[in-house]
């Protein structure tokens, strides 16, 4: 068929490889995670995440502003308390950083969709996501009244869409009976459906100083290795309730991703997570890559494998940069 058939003329310009993109990533499928704290004038980077700060509440204007003006659509909020405790207490506190940093985000920018992680590991004093028996081991049943008391004080708070990221057996099913208990039927839930027990979560764990302080979490968060876990996950989640399923991490996960959007015909999410971030940042920071190109080339991927919406802390960045129409 050579010289008749070319594909090399449909890369020949930006204009036509633009046409001919089969991968469309838009700012409406970005949602930016942010972490707010305990007090008053604080505005600190995280080391490791390089322009992603703590913030206390009294400082979220400008950052708001920064979201609003390019045109991410919603947030994703986690919270540090002032203090901790075995049980994780100040999830639910009605003065909690989260609660009054969703009702400050709403009065600044109440088109703006706020999502708020539902967990206790930012909160325990031990580091777990849940509440301990004597022997240190995470009582799932117990724990999922925990969160549902988050949950419905994130949703009377303001909250659009609760994120239940602590992966408790059952928790969905927790959470959709507390919401519509409390006459918040209207609240949706993005389940951390599929949510690893992954080496890429220690800028995160820096970030929301929630690294457990004994153990790890491998005995309820699932096995890298598994994939038809994941579709199991998905199913009882959806059963339960859920409205959107996550898969977490996405990089070393695409084939995971593919899987769950190919089985179920619902909003499918990914969280590019703190050490995918975190890679690109120290790789571009000495000069061995080009941050921008990397990162669009990391979020379409994330995108061709089948999310619909992707977390990610290159949110902002990302969003300039599909504005300037990248090549």
């Amino acid at each position: 068929m050579f010289p008749q058939s070319r594909p090399r003329r449909l890369r020949r310009t930006p204009q036509i490889r633009r046409m001919v993109r089969e991968t469309q990533l838009h700012v409406a499928d970005l949602v930016f995670p942010m972490f707010v704290v305990a007090g008053q004038g604080v505005r600190a980077e995280i080391g490791s995440m390089p322009g992603n700060f703590h913030l206390s509440v009294d400082q979220l204007g400008p950052e708001i502003e920064r979201v609003v003006a390019a045109e991410v659509p919603a947030v994703l909020l986690f919270g540090l308390p002032e203090h901790k405790d075995d049980t994780g207490s100040e999830a639910w506190a009605a003065t909690g950083p989260v609660q009054r940093a969703v009702a400050e985000i709403k009065r600044l920018a109440p088109e703006l969709c706020v999502i708020t992680d539902v967990c206790l590991c930012e909160y325990t004093s031990h580091g777990h996501c849940g509440q301990l028996d004597a022997h240190g081991e995470v009582m799932n049943d117990a724990t999922l009244q925990l969160l549902s008391r988050a949950a419905v004080s994130h949703a009377q708070a303001g909250a659009d869409i609760v994120a239940p990221s602590d992966m408790m057996d059952g928790r969905i099913g927790a959470l959709r009976a507390a919401l519509d208990e409390a006459d918040l039927s209207h609240i949706a839930i993005m389940s951390y459906a599929v949510k690893y027990a992954s080496g890429f979560y220690g800028p995160f764990r820096e970030a929301a100083d929630s690294a457990p302080q004994f153990g790890d979490r491998r005995g309820y968060q699932m096995d890298p290795a598994n994939v038809r876990e994941a579709l199991r996950e998905a199913a009882l989640d959806l059963e339960e309730g859920a409205d959107f399923l996550m898969v977490k991490p996405a990089l070393s996960y695409l084939d995971v991703i593919r899987t769950v959007a190919d089985e179920f015909p619902v909003p499918l999410v990914a969280y590019n997570v703190s050490g995918e971030f975190a890679m690109v940042k120290a790789a571009a920071q000495r000069g061995w890559i080009d941050e921008r190109r990397v990162a669009m080339e990391i979020l379409t991927s994330i995108k061709r494998a089948g999310a619909d919406i992707i977390l990610t802390y290159h949110a902002l960045d990302a969003a300039a940069w599909l504005k300037e129409q990248p090549d």
